[in-house]
């Protein structure tokens, strides 16, 4: 982060921590040394430190579902961490393979391509950078368009439901631009495409939904707003189109659900992101963005530069970026095929289904999550007499699990949910191991006294 803080009631003044045996002296918290450490002094000195971190394994809440890779990659990530990607001159063959990359990440999403026409898109350090380019080059097209009808251009705004993700906050505060919230309602933690276009206006970019919902996994209906929004284009004479923030469902819709419409086979599906670390099965750190044509990405956005060798476009928010997780994409890609990525992710359904049906048997919980979309469960509590869901996500860390809770977003903030993402290595085995020891902590709690006031808080 930008922002750092020391930390507070620190055992010694100076902020100084007492690492391992291999270490003969107190070393600062916030001071470099003053003189070099052995590399296993180092090495064992932070490997203590990390061991107050939790187990990835057990974090049932974390959207970085990849767990581990395979050797192989593994080998292929070591030998590129000291390559740029952006370096295509020196590292020509990198390149290739983010492109490659893209154009079977395009095609993927049924974009409109001749058998050997290139596709448009780029790789990024995630969904976050990702939507800020795609923001980016609808502000412009936006603005281009009404300076060229000498109209107001001061004022863009983009239309989305209340669960969007942080960054596209953080995407409209950085650059200036509206949001426009449709609010959510108790049991619909979704955006209404009937809601969202009565607010598009002229001075609206775009409509950005989500396939998959961070809060509960589920699947925003793309099409249905595809056509309505085709129908006040038609009658407004705008061409407000569609964004599709398909972090979490990007990899997972097209081997699950091969028939939803959600991609480019809608028309007004101008651009679509989708990180590779959420079912692309990546380490994190690498997300896509593609558009549905390169016209869709206007032209002075992309800057051209010569001087690492070779005359190269770029359109990131940074320029440089390691080039492992493009290379472990590729690999991804090649190695599991259509069929793998579809197997593991029907896997990951499965053993989804086993964690609802084991919660749904306890008889204590509502379900907010829905099953034909992310392999996700989010699950409120239906009694708050006692305790909310913030006590079952305190005591549950007693038996090794991160699980978190959360409110749900306006006009819904009364609701608090529990979400567990189930990942490839959470297995039919830890579904029913988490059920158990769900059950046990709300027979710890229910030991407790009622509550003054009934509520989340």
């Amino acid at each position: 982060m930008v922002l750092s803080k020391t930390a507070p009631g620190s055992d010694a003044s100076d902020g100084s921590t007492l690492p391992s045996g291999y270490v003969r002296h107190p070393l600062s918290r916030f001071k470099m040394p003053e003189r070099s450490l052995s590399k296993e002094e180092a090495h064992q000195t932070i490997k203590e430190e990390l061991k107050r971190d939790g187990n990835p394994t057990l974090y049932a809440g974390s959207f970085v579902t990849t767990a581990r890779m395979e050797h192989e990659c593994d080998d292929l990530i070591l030998d590129s961490l000291n390559k740029n990607c952006v370096d295509v001159d020196e590292y020509p063959a990198t390149a290739e393979l983010q492109d490659r990359c893209i154009n079977m990440i395009a095609r993927l999403f049924n974009a409109p391509l001749g058998e050997s026409e290139g596709a448009t898109g780029v790789g990024t350090v995630g969904s976050s950078e990702a939507i800020m380019l795609a923001g980016l080059a609808f502000k412009r097209k936006w603005q281009n368009k009404h300076k060229a009808q000498d109209l107001p251009y001061d004022k863009p705004n983009i239309v989305t439901g209340a669960n969007i993700h942080v960054c596209w906050k953080k995407f409209a505060s950085y650059f200036d631009v509206e949001i426009k919230e449709v609010k959510l309602r108790e049991g619909h933690y979704v955006i209404d495409p009937v809601k969202a276009v009565e607010m598009v206006d002229e001075n609206t970019i775009c409509v950005a939904t989500i396939l998959g919902s961070t809060y509960n996994g589920e699947f925003e209906d793309v099409k249905f707003l595809n056509d309505l929004l085709l129908e006040k284009n038609n009658k407004t004479g705008w061409e407000t189109p569609i964004h599709v923030d398909a972090a979490g469902g990007g990899f997972v819709a097209p081997f699950l659900y091969p028939e939803l419409e959600w991609d480019f086979r809608l028309p007004l599906v101008k651009s679509i992101n989708v990180s590779g670390h959420k079912y692309g099965f990546v380490y994190v750190g690498i997300g896509w963005v593609i558009w549905r044509t390169k016209q869709d990405l206007p032209e002075d956005l992309i800057f051209s530069f010569n001087y690492l060798g070779d005359n190269r476009p770029t359109f990131t928010l940074n320029f440089s970026k390691g080039s492992s997780n493009v290379i472990a994409q590729y690999y991804q890609l090649i190695r599991l095929g259509f069929e793998g990525y579809r197997n593991v992710v029907e896997s990951c359904h499965r053993n989804a289904m086993v964690l609802k049906k084991g919660l749904e048997k306890i008889g204590r919980f509502t379900i907010a999550s829905k099953d034909n979309s992310l392999p996700v469960v989010a699950f409120s509590l239906k009694d708050h007499t006692k305790y909310n869901e913030f006590d079952v996500s305190k005591m549950v860390r007693n038996f090794g699990w991160i699980l978190p809770a959360y409110t749900m977003p306006s006009d819904a903030q009364h609701v608090a949910v529990l979400r567990v993402v189930v990942r490839e290595d959470f297995s039919e085995t830890l579904a029913q191991h988490l059920v158990l020891d769900i059950t046990r902590v709300l027979n710890e709690l229910d030991q407790l006294p009622p509550k003054i006031s009934n509520g989340h808080s």
